[in-house]
This record gives structure tokens, sequence and C-alpha cells, in this order.
């Protein structure tokens, strides 16, 4: 029994069979080349079940794991040095504090470092420039980001550079790659108002169709415990004769056979010009330098939402600098900046808070529902309070 974190709904127990698990193990060897004296720097959790059952001695680094961004770069490199690591998986969240962090090195942990030759992160949508600077401490090392959740720990991958080329082409949303071995993908294209179509569609059918992701696979969870309706509703498809799943992630596949993250179903805003992904704007946002982290919702009426989009400044930066006084409103300077980043999807404002609220502290992953409530508040000339 696997547990969801949590971060985007109720933690839900999620059920596997030996044989699903024998099947994850076999992709993740045949995927990640994992060969017998393999050592693995367990950053999540279930990985360090994970690692023994692949072959992999597993290290589990002196942090709280129950909060990834405690993770700091000196405890990767001692967790490195006591097990001879040569493979690495953190999260997004604890990635970005290892870099962070990595000021604090000393040449001995520096060079434990470079001997580690995999890096693997997921959870959430991992940015290019955060990628980079990863590169830079472990300099031997692929760095891939597979793309999975805990009901199918692993569906697509990518690598560095091929984010990079991805990135390139200007769609939207983060790419994770194409489907690994045995994982079929089906969309279930977005209506008006952000609602997922009942049929599936090949992707081949339909690229770049905003779409809600259903996949199958061998080592899918066999179902979600005492949740029978939550069980029913994600795999109601029967398209090919297979056992689907509902993702309850948003994006497209491009003509390359690409897949693109652009949110989850829940957090799509429905403008009166058609759904949008919030990946569709954050991405882009996300690469000024002004930007910490940035997340785009919806306010109004579903279908005739407007988008709003909330900066967290980087760390070290106060957000006053960013604001028309004490309104959380950014300045026109900084609200033009924002609106350029953002292409052709028209902002209808642009915020500025100190930090962004998560739903498990210190989890790379931005409480979006209760950000589009003080939005909404906020552009409504309510009393906004915190977000």
């Amino acid at each position: 029994m696997l547990f969801t974190s949590g971060s985007t709904g109720p933690a839900k127990g999620v059920v596997y069979t030996h044989g699903r698990l024998g099947a994850l193990v076999a992709l993740l060897r045949r995927q990640f080349s994992v060969e017998p004296g393999s050592s693995l720097i367990a950053g999540f959790a279930p990985f360090a079940l994970l690692g023994p059952a692949i072959g992999a001695t597993s290290v589990t680094p002196d942090m709280s794991v129950t909060k990834p961004a405690t993770l700091t770069a000196a405890a990767v490199a001692e967790a490195a040095r006591a097990g001879d690591a040569t493979m690495f998986f953190g999260s997004p969240a604890a990635l970005r504090n290892v870099v962070e962090t990595a000021s604090a090195l000393d040449a001995a942990q520096r060079r434990a470092l470079a001997r580690i030759r995999l890096v693997l992160s997921a959870g959430a949508p991992v940015h290019p420039d955060l990628l980079d600077a990863v590169q830079r401490l472990v300099p031997a090392a692929e760095i891939h980001t597979p793309y999975g959740m805990t009901e199918g720990l692993l569906q697509a991958d990518i690598d560095r550079d091929g984010v990079h080329a991805a990135m390139a082409t200007g769609q939207s949303g983060v790419c994770v790659g194409r489907p690994v071995a045995g994982v079929h993908v089906g969309l279930a294209p977005l209506d008006a108002e952000g609602r997922p179509a009942e049929e599936l569609l090949p992707p081949a059918e339909a690229p770049g169709t905003l779409a809600e992701l259903v996949v199958s696979a061998a080592h899918l969870k066999a179902g979600y415990d005492r949740l029978w309706f939550t069980d029913r509703t994600s795999r109601r498809d029967t398209a090919d004769g297979l056992l689907w799943h509902r993702t309850n992630d948003v994006g497209h596949v491009d003509a390359d056979g690409r897949l693109w993250i652009e949110g989850r179903l829940q957090h799509v805003i429905t403008t009166p010009d058609g759904p949008v992904g919030p990946g569709a704007l954050e991405t882009p946002v996300d690469t000024l330098e002004t930007v910490g982290r940035g997340a785009a919702v919806g306010v109004g009426p579903r279908g005739t939402q407007a988008v709003v989009v909330i900066i967290e400044p980087p760390r070290g930066t106060e957000a006053r600098r960013l604001t028309a006084g004490r309104s959380p409103l950014a300045t026109p300077e900084f609200a033009a900046e924002v609106r350029a980043a953002a292409g052709g999807i028209d902002v209808a404002a642009v915020l500025v808070v100190d930090e962004m609220p998560t739903d498990i502290r210190h989890n790379s992953k931005i409480d979006r529902t209760r950000l589009a409530g003080w939005a909404e508040r906020v552009t409504s000339g309510r009393r906004p309070g915190s977000p």
C-alpha cells in the first residue's frame, strides 16, 4: 500500500500487487540501466524501499523525509560519500534547496557529488534552469525527469538535453518526454468549461490538444483502498480493451509524441477563449529574473474566468519592491514584464506575495485553490488578508 502525498487533495491509499511491483522494478532496471553495485541516495521516502528491489543499496540522507525542502547539498554529499552513491533521487523542492545550499560544500563533498552518474527528479515539473544548476553540482551525471504518479510511478522519461530541445519549440507547459516501453497514452480533450471528454483519442489524432492525460501500463495500481467511487471513476475507460487510469493531469502530446504537462485538472482556468492550463503561463513567467515562482489562477464563474498571475519573488527579494505601495498588485512596469512573458494569453492582474502557500509545508506543490480565493478577494476590492 502506497499513499499519495495529499498535496492536491486528500491522501489516497494505492493498492499494489506483487506482480505490479515486479513489473515496475523490471521497468526501472531497464529504463535506467541499474546494475549490481549501484547505490541510490533516496531523497524521497518510497525510493528507499525501491532501491533494494532494483538491486541498489539505499542511502537515506540527513533530512525530514516528509519535508523534501529540508534536504541540503551537504546532506546529499555526505550520503554520497557514505554509500559510494552512483544515483540520486530528489523531488524538485529538494533539488531547489540543494542548489541554494551548495555554497557550503567543501572540496571533499564536491568530489563525492562528482561520482554520481544518474540524477532523477519527479513529483512536479522541473524547470530547465534548475536542471542546469544541478548539473553543475554533479557534472558526470545524466539528469532525468521521469513523469509518473503514486498510481503508476513511471510513465514517461526525458533527460536534461531533451528538456532544453523541447522547450526551444515554444510549446505550453513542461515537457516530460515520451512514454516508456509498455505505457499507452490516451487523451480526453477538455471542453469550454474544462471538463474532460468521456471518449479517449489516440495522441496522433489530437496533437497539441489540451486534454486530461490517461495512461495504461502493467505497473499501474490495482486500485484505491476503500475508495470505491474514486477508483471506479479513475478507471472508467475501456478503450482497446486495456485498463486505463485517469491521471487528473492536463497537458498535450505534440507531433513528435512528447508529453507536455500543463497542470492539474482542478486548476484549469476556463476563460471566454477556452480552457488554459496554468503551466502555459507559469513556465514562461518563471524564467524572469524577478520571479522565484509563479502561479496562474482563474477568477470568476467557470467559462468566463479572468486570468490572474501571482508571483513569489526570489529568496532574499522583498515583495514590496515589486508592488504598488501596500497593495499586492504589481507595479505597472513589473506587471507589463509578466504579461509579455505570458505571450498571447490575456492576464487580467498580476499580484505579489511574500511566500506561496503550499498544501503540505515544505512541499513544492502550490496551493492554487487557496490562491484563487485570495486573488478573487483582492481583485474585487475586498479585504484580502493573507493567502
